[in-house]
């Protein structure tokens, strides 16, 4: 009775590595089958229970637990749930045999009144389907996991829990196969160990931290870069305001239209955003922020409305140029020289669907080599339309901020490189007292006209850290990328070592470090960049 208690207890941790462990006891003859699966039973039954009474007791607080509300929307749950109604036994079925469905979707269904009697029936007869099925499996197919682990950690708990481990890894891979997004969803993982641009910061990184460090002893100091661009905020490296950036560019022909608007009252707001005379639709975004985080593209005044409602810190506006062409232009200019050069250029490309008629947007994200490796991005920002059917030839637009984080595609826009261009971003960053080192990005609608240096518009520009982001460019090599980013900061601190000694003195590390925890500490834009 003790033992079917614990494997009660131990499956409210993890129900699947519960019975796979059970299961490789029962193949040890540590365990009688009829307990392991009896006790397995039972806490997966109590725990089902258990979610939709949560649910049920909590109300639509329970649909707010953190660990809910990253995965799954409240719209999305409320269909949920509906849809939980009219095919409850399909459901529950297929939450227990898909990981990550059922506690959203119980917590949702009680949450959201499903009728308790037909949830509790159905998870009876899934949990008595699936519970000595997954106990048996393991310990039929336990000993071909059990053995290796058993000949390197020997009998003991260690090598028990690796081979649960293994085994469940396999399971779900296995039970993820056989759904054409759950098939998608393994590439997507398994591709990300060659397609470098989507490896994580802490993965791509490191090199390049040991280039800085390296140049931070050539030129005898990190906060020397901080004097790169003495106009700028810590030259641009942390917490800068995208308001007073566009104000030091000026009202030049190419430089948009940008009006602040401080946090406060929410009916202030939208009356100076109001009075701007501006037309629908309009970028909104944080005044402080990076990588695209919080860029709304508002279509009306309700729209608007909302993200000020969810955004009380202070933010930018401004008129929304739809293009169709973006590029970042990464520019730089000694300060012993009278001209600047142009670094690189990045063509972006916004992701774009195209509907068949018959695959919803969640499968058509799935379907794409390429979307499918920012899925999660996308269909959290477009959750009221996952489900939405694309007429053949329709287009959706996933993106609107030209962000690679955000789902856009970098080409390297070396092709777009002018001299007329470079003349024309020179005169525009000279604008700005005090910008020697950043990354411009412009908007245009005549490929022809951007390389004559006309008709382009600067809707933000990024200082110190900003990158060369045509490395992103998936034609591009590994090597090629880090050299890029390796020549990129050399002349980064150089302009600032060069700026230091014509008197500019930057950022003290004090100074520095205390902005940097204040802007990682502080309340930033929650929002999903549109």
């Amino acid at each position: 009775m003790m033992m079917i208690f614990l494997l009660a207890a131990a499956t409210l941790a993890s129900e699947d590595l519960t019975c796979i462990g059970a299961g490789l006891l029962v193949r040890r003859g540590d365990l009688h089958w009829s307990v392991a699966i009896a006790g397995c039973f039972v806490g997966i039954y109590v725990g089902d229970l258990g979610l939709w009474l949560a649910g049920r007791m909590l109300g639509e607080r329970a649909m707010r637990w953190k660990w809910i509300a990253r995965r799954v929307s409240q719209e999305r749950l409320s269909r949920l749930s509906e849809w939980f109604d009219q095919h409850t036994a399909r459901s529950i079925f297929a939450a227990r045999f898909f990981p990550g469905m059922r506690l959203p979707l119980y917590v949702a269904a009680g949450a959201l009144g499903s009728k308790g009697g037909r949830f509790a029936l159905w998870s009876l007869v899934a949990g008595l389907i699936w519970t000595p099925a997954l106990v048996v499996l393991a310990a039929m197919m336990g000993e071909s996991f059990a053995a290796p682990a058993r000949n390197v950690l020997g009998a003991g708990w260690l090598s028990l829990l690796l081979s649960a481990v293994g085994l469940l890894v396999l399971i779900r891979a296995v039970t993820q196969m056989t759904t054409p997004i759950g098939r998608a969803r393994i590439i997507a993982r398994i591709s990300r160990l060659w397609r470098w641009e989507f490896w994580p910061t802490w993965i791509f990184y490191p090199p390049v931290g040991l280039w800085i460090g390296w140049l931070c002893i050539r030129w005898r100091g990190f906060t020397k870069i901080t004097a790169a661009n003495p106009g700028i905020a810590h030259g641009g490296f942390v917490g800068e305001s995208k308001s007073q950036i566009m104000s030091a560019l000026g009202k030049g022909a190419h430089v948009s239209p940008t009006i602040f608007i401080p946090a406060g009252n929410l009916l202030e707001r939208l009356d100076q955003l109001q009075h701007h005379g501006w037309g629908w639709p309009i970028i909104l975004k944080p005044d402080v922020g990076q990588r695209g985080a919080g860029v709304k593209l508002a279509r009306s005044i309700e729209e608007a409305r909302q993200y000020l409602a969810e955004n009380d810190a202070a933010i930018i506006a401004q008129p929304y140029h739809a293009g169709p062409f973006e590029a970042g232009i990464f520019y730089y200019r000694l300060p012993d020289q009278l001209s600047g050069h142009i670094f690189s250029i990045t063509d972006k490309q916004f992701p774009v669907l195209t509907g068949d008629g018959y695959a919803t947007v969640e499968e058509l994200i799935w379907r794409d080599k390429r979307f499918r490796m920012q899925a999660r991005t996308f269909l959290a920002r477009h959750e009221m339309d996952r489900d939405r059917v694309l007429a053949a030839g329709e287009t959706f637009r996933l993106a609107v901020a030209g962000n690679h984080c955000q789902g856009t595609l970098f080409r390297d826009g070396a092709h777009l490189m002018t001299p007329a261009l470079e003349r024309a971003i020179d005169r525009v960053a000279q604008e700005f007292e005090g910008f020697y080192f950043g990354r411009f990005d412009v908007r245009y609608t005549s490929i022809e006209r951007f390389k004559a240096g006309e008709e382009f518009t600067v809707i933000e520009l990024n200082g110190v850290t900003s990158e060369s982001t045509n490395i992103y460019d998936p034609s591009w090599s590994l090597i090629r990328a880090y050299r890029t980013l390796f020549q990129q900061w050399s002349i980064l601190f150089r302009i600032g070592a060069m700026n230091r000694q014509r008197g500019q003195h930057g950022s003290s590390t004090l100074a520095l470090a205390r902005d940097i925890l204040r802007y990682y500490r502080g309340n930033r834009a929650a929002a999903l960049a549109d």
